[in-house]
């Protein structure tokens, strides 16, 4: 048993227990040439995004001379980068918020159950990753996937909860939902009267 390990490479070994409670979508691969004296020389860049849907996601861009290299390089990257989200219900965001990258802008909502998650390609992969179900998007500017990418985490790291704003303004949690709450207590209840 002890040499069974010796057998297959370091990575290989540890690769499935870090993998089977992560998520990794790769977002873009771009191929570019470099032209030589003997013709062209292409290397790959991938983009990828690793999240375990609970709430924790990271994103990464790897270069190499071949596509498995590249993407390989990237998930590692996204693998160190991660950063905490805090989600609202295990499925929506807390508030409205909006991020930048460049000349990237993108708005996120939060949204009622059953809406899903509607959202452009590289911002789907982030929201999949990270576990949020219901959401409603809008990128405003470039399409270019590595921005919209950053312009998204400038927008998810923004994110606050009631436990944080409570903890920073010195109240208590349910004070805090309480103002938030109200309207759409409101709402349910005059919806229960005319139905």
């Amino acid at each position: 048993m002890p040499r069974r390990p010796m057998t297959r490479s370091p990575q290989a070994g540890r690769g499935p227990r870090e993998e089977s409670d992560l998520l990794d979508k790769l977002v873009s691969i771009n191929r570019v040439a470099k032209v030589v004296k003997g013709g062209r020389r292409f290397g790959f860049a991938a983009l990828v995004v690793v999240g375990d849907a609970k709430g924790r996601v990271g994103y990464g861009a790897g270069k190499a001379r071949e596509v498995p290299e590249a993407i390989r390089k990237a998930t590692e990257k996204a693998k160190r980068n991660m950063i905490r989200v805090p989600i609202r219900d295990n499925r929506t965001l807390h508030h409205d918020v909006e991020g930048r990258y460049g000349a990237g802008k993108v708005i996120l909502r939060a949204a009622p159950p059953g809406t899903g998650i509607i959202a452009g390609g590289p911002m789907r992969a982030v929201f999949e990753t990270v576990g949020i179900q219901d959401i409603v998007t809008k990128s405003v500017g470039t399409s270019n996937p590595h921005n919209m990418v950053k312009a998204t985490f400038d927008a998810l790291k923004r994110l606050r909860s009631p436990r944080m704003v409570a903890a920073t303004r010195g109240k208590k949690v349910h004070e805090i939902l309480g103002r938030r709450e109200a309207p759409e207590a409101k709402e349910e209840a005059e919806g229960s009267t005319n139905g």
